[in-house]
């Protein structure tokens, strides 16, 4: 078991991390045995004492010089451990060549995790950061690498071998406005050249690399070749993203691709000025190729286009970039969410449509009950039942297709209808006069007048929603759902002394949650849904919906 001391200085959110981690299994085979500071206020002291973790503040303002404060600072690491104790008491030292093999020797077996700290915009701690890949990161040839062959479904050991057949793992997209698309690749295999074609069976398309490069910070340099173990990229791929796989044809592997969040935040876009619609979307399509949890959606049934991110801020990055970059502006609204329209009672209408212009007239005649259905999975169910020729069977078909037309826009609020049940039983028709349009415009007629006097109502989508947060968060988290007109189903305890809260809460509930979860949970929450059915907006709701939709009309 390896013991680990963590030094912090501040809010410790490394410390918690690497907690959880343990705590949940991530990490294995390693104890946190105590936590010194720098700092006496610094608030990772109290997340060790929280976690039952030995803690303490040994600060150089307190003495004389470093020498002291370091030795004091060993003494502090020997207190916690025996071992430790042991060999402090014995004179033992190591020196620094000692204590970096045995590191290199630990991250190289996993049993440790390095964190590096700094700011490259500052270039702060870069430096340190490269010095320790190569000081303590294993080698390619050090790793195993393995896939799946797709002939013969049989693992394939590529390893970084030179001698085997060629095969690499796409693990990101650039697109540069002037240039264009760079795929950035691990060649996992064999030596690649400029001059190859190359098999990607996620798409079924061969691909031809033409030019090949590393990069050197933003700057592609040209090479000749890529040999197993090596980071490059190609230029301008056709049909390959970012997580497929680039083979031989003859050796067709798969390597398991990367998790990546699902984003679920969205909002609705509007570009500023008119005419810079293909402009967005064509730099949308090249950002969603290099970031996979960026998606732009064209929500027709609202007649809305909406971005999905992993947060609000996400989302206003994309709209800084698109200006920047681009060259074009978007503005970032609050969606529309989709309603459904339906019925609670039962009515019957008499629709009668009849024209006469001279000569040819239009006539039609229905008369129509209508009901819920019970199934709000399906606009509309059509039944007839008329006796006597009332209605010849030639104008049923009219009459199914003017019902069709008329639950795409509701008479309500404009929004499709579902689980409404139509019946014709009687009517009338002109032997000359009457046609297959005059009884769809007569049915529609009926359906709008028969809807209305069926006590309409808005349904409105329902998510089930499930809310990881530690412990101590479940009361403001459960207190917050309420407001949000949310139902908590439930509590499900998991590792690492967190709960899964379950929850039914309306679509119209979840906008701005991702960024007030953050804040409750100083960013320790995590949450996902799904859509769950459609449920009876409250009246209060119900009437701010229409009104909003006749203000748009």
């Amino acid at each position: 078991m390896l013991r680990v001391v963590v030094m912090v200085s501040g809010g410790g959110t490394n410390l918690q991390a690497i907690i959880d981690r343990v705590a949940d299994g991530t990490i294995t085979n390693a104890e946190i045995v105590g936590v010194i500071s720098n700092n006496a206020n610094a608030y990772a002291l109290e997340r060790a004492k929280e976690h039952g973790i030995s803690a303490c503040c040994i600060s150089p303002k307190e003495f004389e010089s470093r020498e002291i404060f370091n030795e004091k600072l060993l003494e502090a690491v020997a207190e916690i451990s025996d071992e430790y104790m042991e060999r402090y008491f014995a004179g033992d030292e190591f020196s620094v060549e000692e204590i970096r093999s045995a590191m290199r020797t630990e991250v190289m077996e996993g049993s440790i995790v390095p964190v590096a700290m700094g700011s490259n915009i500052q270039a702060q701690g870069v430096a340190n950061l490269l010095s320790d890949i190569v000081r303590f990161f294993p080698s390619p040839d050090w790793r195993e690498c393995a896939g799946i062959n797709r002939k013969t479904n049989e693992i394939y050991e590529a390893n970084y071998d030179f001698a085997r057949a060629k095969s690499a793992y796409v693990f990101k997209t650039m697109v540069d406005p002037f240039i264009g698309k760079y795929s950035f690749i691990k060649v996992c295999s064999g030596v690649l050249k400029g001059d190859d074609t190359l098999y990607n069976a996620d798409t079924d398309t061969d691909e031809k690399l033409g030019k090949i490069y590393t990069m050197f910070g933003n700057k592609p340099v040209e090479v000749s070749e890529l040999f197993a173990g090596d980071i490059g990229a190609i230029a301008k791929l056709t049909a390959t993203r970012t997580g497929d796989t680039l083979s031989t044809k003859t050796t067709p592997v798969l390597y398991g691709k990367t998790e990546y969040s699902k984003p679920y935040t969205y909002m609705k876009y509007v570009t500023k000025n008119k005419g810079d619609e293909d402009k967005v979307s064509q730099a949308l399509a090249r950002m969603t190729a290099e970031d996979v949890t960026l998606k732009a959606v064209n929500d027709s049934e609202n007649r809305q286009s909406l971005l999905y991110g992993m947060g609000e801020q996400h989302l206003e990055i994309v709209a800084s970039k698109l200006a920047a970059r681009y060259k074009v502006e978007i503005t970032l609204e609050t969606p529309k969410v989709a309603f459904r329209e339906t019925i609670r009672k039962n009515s019957d209408v008499d629709s009668k449509y009849k024209k006469q212009s001279g000569g040819h007239g239009q006539y039609g005649h229905v008369k129509m009950k209508f009901e819920p259905s019970g199934d709000l999975e399906t606009p509309f169910v059509f039944e007839e039942c008329v006796v006597g020729g009332a209605v010849p069977k030639n104008y049923f078909p009219a009459v199914e297709k003017g019902l069709q037309e008329s639950v795409v826009k509701g008479p309500l609020a404009g929004y499709p209808v579902v689980g409404v049940k139509a019946t014709l039983y009687d009517g009338s028709y002109h032997p000359v006069d009457s046609s297959e349009m005059a009884f769809k415009t007569a049915t529609i007629q009926a359906f709008k007048k028969g809807f209305m006097e069926a006590s309409p109502v808005l349904l409105e989508p329902i998510a089930s929603l499930k809310v990881t947060v530690p412990d101590d968060y479940t009361g403001d988290i459960m207190g917050d759902l309420n407001k949000r007109r949310g139902r908590v189903l439930g509590m499900i305890p998991v590792a690492g002394g967190k709960q899964v809260i379950e929850a039914d809460i309306p679509m119209t509930g979840l906008f701005g949650y991702c960024t007030t979860l953050r804040s409750m949970t100083g960013g320790r929450g995590s949450y996902e849904y799904t859509f769950a059915r459609y449920e009876q907006a409250p009246s209060d709701v119900q009437e701010k919906e229409i009104a909003a939709r006749a203000e748009e009309a």
